[in-house]
Parts: C-alpha cells; structure tokens; sequence
C-alpha cells in the first residue's frame, strides 16, 4: 500500500451492493465525518448535469456535512425527475443510518448516463455500508476501489503539515481514466482535512485548487456530466487562519496536482503521462488557453504513441490556439532537446528523439513563448488502440 496519510476524524467504507455486473466487484462507498464539517465543492460546467451534481451543488457550501455516498457504474445522469428524487433518496438512506438530516449528507455517481438507478439494490446497500464505515486505511482502501468504473488502480495523495497550532492532514482520493477534459473531467475526488476552515474560505480553497490540477487535464476532451470533488474540513485539529490557511491552501492544491497526473496516467489504455508546460504567455489564461488545445490534439496525441517526434503538430497545435502571437515568439523543447527556437527550427537527431518517447513512460513538451509571465503545466496522454478499443465497447 502507498505511503498515505489519513485525515483525524472520518471513517470508510466500500461494498460490493450488486450496481455492477462483476461478482466481488465494490461498487458502493460511504464516507462519514464524526463531527459536522464544513464542505465545498466545485462541479462539471456541462450544461447536461447529472442529478447527483444538482442535489450536492445545492447544498454547498455548508459548515455541517456529515457524510458523502457515492456509486460507481450508473452514472444517474439524464433521468430526469425520477433521477433527482433517486439522488436524494440515497442521501436520506444515509442520513436515517447516521441520524442527521437529509441535507448534510452529499452525493456522487458515476457510471453509463442515461439509465435509471436500480433504487432496490441501493435501499439495502447503502444502509449496509454507512453501518460499515469504519476509520483506518484498509477502510479508505475499500472506498477508494468502489468508486472506480473504468480506472486501473485507485488514486490517493496525502500531506501532512506541521503548523503552529497543530498537525494538519490532507486526504484525497479519485477515479478517472476517459471522458476528461478540464472544468472537470469524468472524474470524482473527495479531499478530507481536520483543519477547521470555514465554509467560504474552503470553496475558495478547493476553487483554486482544481483550477491548477483537475481543470488542468485532458484525455479527449470530453467534459463529463457527473464531474465533482468535494473538500471536507472537520475541524477535529487546529483553526486556520493568515499563513497557516495559506499553506493549506498549497497543501491541498499539492494533492490535487497528484491526483490529476494519476488521472491522466492511467487514462483508458495510455502508454504515456504527457506533461505540456508552457510559459511566457500574457496571462495565465492564455498559457492554458495554448496547453489545452496542444493537450488535445489527436496528431500531437498519437505521434507520441507512434513515437514519431513530428514537432510541426505541437507548433501548429500553438498557433490555432487562439492566442495571437508571431512565429518568431515561441521555441519548443521535447525533453531537454531544442527542437524550434524564436520561428527557426533546429537541427535534432531523429532517433534520438523517437527513443526519448519510445523508452519515456512520462514525456515532457515545454513551450516557451516572449509575451510576458503567464504560464501553465498541463496533463494529457497518447491516443492508443487500447483507448478506441475501449471507449467503441463501453456500453456493449
């Protein structure tokens, strides 16, 4: 088991309730804070929204949640009314186990849109699993497992901080490998501290946060409809304010970061972790703006599965951006090779440069622009077969 950390106060569980058609399969997770907490969350900007994003968006933020359910293989998504009293069915399964009100319990999905949630087999499964919850990591082990679909193993990123007041610890887990694309991505996460942070300060904590990690990843694109992460604060250790909520704030932007590489990494059959860096844009905005559009372009994409160092598509990739700006103002680097410089491109040694992405699990393209201080590192990934082969059998 990786080397993570737990934040004080939550408890886990994870069970195989029957969503999924795999026998032993967890599908089912429930996570408690003993105490109320104060929660955020941030959620896809898909206009077609999953009735799970409604019911949580509704609620937050809060300064007394109690719990989070999650289910993994039925996306709850386009069911309409039926899918919303669904959503808010499955919190007050919860609440009635924990004896809170319905409203201080939030909810997540993911899975295949369109199909109604088999309500029975979540009636007895979710008051099975909040009685199960239970602190420790083989716990969090468990939840981790039942909320992935399509991932390979289970994403975690912790960090400890030793602050004036206290120890502080930040918890993250995620799933995602398809259908991602920034402002989220197919992706759920929760963050768990037992910092005491109020409610404003944590949306703007966690809004930050998924700015530079979750929003700042692609696979294709493709903005899903369930995308949520939620941040939990329980306040079982010190309150936070001034510098101390500063480096909390780092801290959980930190963990983010990691579970958005995880993410992109382990993307639908992925050969290689693409990390786009670009710096000396105008603005931040506009740096994005040109690693978003490199990130995902299938010719950059599938020249790195082919290993074919075909640098002429991150260029022209850059340069229908969006953002105006002269040949002579960009120079790319793969690797630590110069392969343009201010419009001109450079001599390199092909084989060389194809072994870099042959033997390289994680690639690395830097574009350097003379515009002035905006910057941005991106995650992406290579197209594959495996990626086609996966996403033409998802539902079938």
């Amino acid at each position: 088991m990786s080397d993570w950390h737990l934040a004080r106060g939550y408890r886990y569980a994870g069970i195989v309730s029957g969503l999924r058609s795999e026998p032993d399969r967890r599908d089912l997770a429930v996570i408690v804070s003993d105490t109320p907490a104060a929660a955020a969350g941030v959620f896809t900007q898909n206009r077609v929204c999953a009735a799970p994003v409604r019911v949580s968006r509704d609620r937050l933020p809060r300064a007394d949640a109690r719990a989070v359910v999650v289910c993994s293989g039925n996306a709850n998504a386009c069911t309409g009314e039926q899918g919303l009293a669904d959503a808010r069915r499955m919190t007050e399964l919860v609440a009635a186990e924990l004896r809170c009100r319905p409203e201080q319990v939030l909810v997540a999905s993911t899975g295949v849109i369109g199909r109604p949630l088999p309500m029975p087999v979540l009636e007895a499964g979710i008051p099975k699993a909040t009685r199960a919850v239970t602190p420790g990591r083989a716990a969090l082990d468990d939840a981790a497992h039942a909320i992935l679909t399509t991932d390979t193993g289970i994403k975690v990123s912790s960090r400890v901080l030793d602050l004036g007041g206290g120890a502080v610890t930040v918890t993250g887990f995620a799933k995602g490998a398809a259908m991602i694309g920034p402002n989220l991505a197919t992706m759920l996460g929760f963050v768990l501290t037992d910092a005491a942070v109020g409610e404003q300060d944590l949306h703007h904590v966690l809004k930050g946060a998924c700015e530079t990690s979750f929003n700042c990843v692609s696979v294709e694109g493709h903005t899903s409809t369930n995308d949520t992460v939620f941040l939990l604060a329980n306040g079982t250790g010190p309150r936070l304010t001034g510098h101390d909520l500063a480096t909390f704030r780092d801290a959980v932007g930190g963990v983010c970061v990691e579970l958005a590489r995880k993410i992109a990494i382990d993307a639908e059959g992925a050969e290689h972790l693409v990390t786009i860096e670009v710096e000396g844009c105008r603005t931040d905005a506009e740096a994005k703006q040109v690693a978003k559009t490199v990130a995902e372009s299938a010719l950059v994409k599938t020249a790195v599965f082919g290993n074919d160092p075909n640098w002429g598509r991150v260029v022209s990739a850059a340069g229908y951006s969006g953002v105006p700006f002269e040949e002579t103002d960009l120079s790319l680097w793969m690797g630590d090779m110069p392969l343009y410089r201010a419009g001109v491109p450079l001599p390199f040694d092909a084989a060389a440069a194809s072994a870099y992405l042959k033997h390289n699990r994680e690639v690395h393209f830097k574009l350097r622009f003379t515009l002035g201080p905006g910057r941005c590192t991106f995650h992406t990934c290579d197209l594959t077969y495996e990626y086609v082969r996966l996403n033409a059998d998802y539902t079938t």
